[in-house]
């Protein structure tokens, strides 16, 4: 694979190509997507996301920044955290998530301190030292240059600011490993097929989980990026992680 061409899945394709086709998987999916996390994760995803809250040490009066941040429902919790002197911002590159995003948090009255921004991760349009926590969940490997959306996310964040990446990652048992690649690409398609009425957009979801970086060498690509005090913390036997840096 060559500078110009990157992995979809298991397909190679250009660059210049993938954040369309990552888009069209997720038009696709917006109006299903809480429904199918909740049965491709029999509702473990909830717990992920809570662990993720707890460990964020968001505060009153914090500014958080929630990159692809799809339908909200990290957002809404940081909302409750910051307070009405803090502030959350949504982000998405996709308008459709986003719009679902941005429906349900309204419909649930969360609007004094959230707002909503159509988003590129690679190329973020804020100022400098702006947040004081970035997070992304279940949203890094879709972007076409991590390197790059790392370094704009340490950019945007205050000096001292954490950035947080929840992630599907690497099994640390076979057995374990083993399982989850026959539920992924077996019955995960399945799913998808049934309750959503789109099959490759789910198998694209499992091979994209495949192709992501394992735990330590996405804790090496923080540390290159300039983050400080990296780590990670497996859930789930290592199915996912979540990974946290600082900026110096």
């Amino acid at each position: 694979m060559n500078d110009e061409t990157t992995h979809f899945g298991y397909q190679t394709v250009p660059m210049a190509n993938k954040a369309q086709r990552v888009a069209d998987v997720f038009h696709s999916v917006a109006d299903k997507y809480d429904l199918m996390n909740d049965l491709m994760s029999v509702g473990i995803h909830r717990v992920w996301k809570r662990i993720t809250i707890e460990m964020s040490a968001v505060r009153a009066g914090h500014k958080v920044l929630d990159i692809a941040g799809g339908t909200g429902d990290l957002a809404a919790k940081f909302a409750a955290r910051v307070g009405p002197e803090g502030t959350v911002v949504l982000a998405d590159i996709n308008d459709s998530m986003l719009r679902v995003g941005r429906d349900r948090l309204l419909d649930r009255g969360i609007v004094e301190n959230v707002r909503f921004a159509q988003a590129d991760a690679q190329h973020l349009p804020f100022p400098d030292n702006s947040f004081d926590l970035v997070s992304i969940a279940f949203g890094l490997r879709n972007v076409t240059d991590k390197d790059l959306a790392l370094r704009s996310m340490l950019r945007v964040l205050k000096p001292g600011g954490r950035l947080l990446i929840l992630e599907f990652s690497k099994p640390q048992n076979p057995l374990i490993e083993k399982l989850y690649d026959g539920y992924s690409f077996n019955l995960l398609p399945k799913l998808g097929q049934l309750f959503a009425r789109d099959e490759n957009s789910y198998r694209y979801l499992a091979e994209s989980i495949r192709m992501h970086p394992d735990q330590q060498t996405l804790q090496s690509m923080l540390d290159s990026a300039g983050f400080v005090n990296t780590d990670y913390h497996n859930m789930s036997a290592g199915i996912v992680a979540l990974h946290r840096g600082i900026k110096p």
